[in-house]
């Protein structure tokens, strides 16, 4: 019986640290060893993994955008890819592949993609954000209801931000790391650039301010729950 708990206490023992720095290997194969655990690492992740994560395996002379590099080139040939998405590193299957996922696992193309009335919220979230509700109703010409926030709250693509000065102190909402990761954006700087969508007529400001921005709002919104409250 003692033996048994010693054996057992034995397994509850930290292990051993990594050797980071890998300094009995020639620098060629120290590189490959770095190379292999940084890809692991992102491989093992279901969400993109950020550099404080990956400098845990790595010596501290390792430069991991080098690593990155030459990780991405030697999969240059490969069906997947390592992309720079929401503040990290991740594995993605090409796109030019997609068609071939969907038909395999039987996915409709269209599975991820969000209803107009939730996407055009969205947007004025991401590029108007810390943003109240009462100001996307503003922009909107029309309430924007709470059961619509909620959606995207449950989806985690957006999340509450700093209370407003405005009176009452109402929530403000932001953009998430899932929002980037759902969209394929490193950070908030890759979202196309508002005044090059104004150009292309996608977009106007004027628009916006104004209550204007998509006549079919609000028959996007029939069925969603109104909410007069902040």
């Amino acid at each position: 019986m003692v033996g048994s708990t010693a054996r057992k206490g034995q397994k509850n023992e930290q292990p051993a640290l990594l050797d980071t720095e890998l300094e009995h290997l020639p620098p060629e194969l120290r590189w490959r060893e770095w190379m292999g655990r940084v890809e692991a690492v992102i491989f093992a992740s279901a969400e993109p993994v950020i550099r404080e994560t990956l400098a845990r395996v790595v010596g501290k002379s390792c430069n991991i955008e080098l690593i990155i590099d030459d990780v991405r080139a030697e999969l240059a040939g490969r069906p997947y890819e390592l992309v720079s998405v929401a503040g990290g590193w991740q594995h993605r299957t090409k796109k030019a592949f997609g068609d071939v996922i969907r038909t395999a696992t039987g996915q409709a193309e269209s599975a991820r993609s969000l209803p107009q009335s939730e996407a055009l919220v969205l947007m004025c979230i991401a590029y108007f954000q810390p943003i109240t509700r009462g100001e996307l109703s503003t922009f909107f010409g029309k309430e924007v209801s709470r059961d619509l926030i909620g959606i995207l709250r449950s989806q985690d693509l957006i999340a509450s931000g700093p209370r407003s000065p405005q009176p009452g102190a109402p929530y403000t909402y932001v953009t998430t790391k899932a929002f980037l990761s759902h969209f394929g954006f490193n950070t908030l700087r890759d979202l196309p650039d508002f005044e090059a969508l104004e150009d292309a007529g996608l977009l106007s400001k004027e628009k916006l301010l104004g209550g204007h921005i998509m006549p079919d709002f609000a028959a996007g919104q029939e069925d969603v729950g109104d909410e007069t409250t902040e």
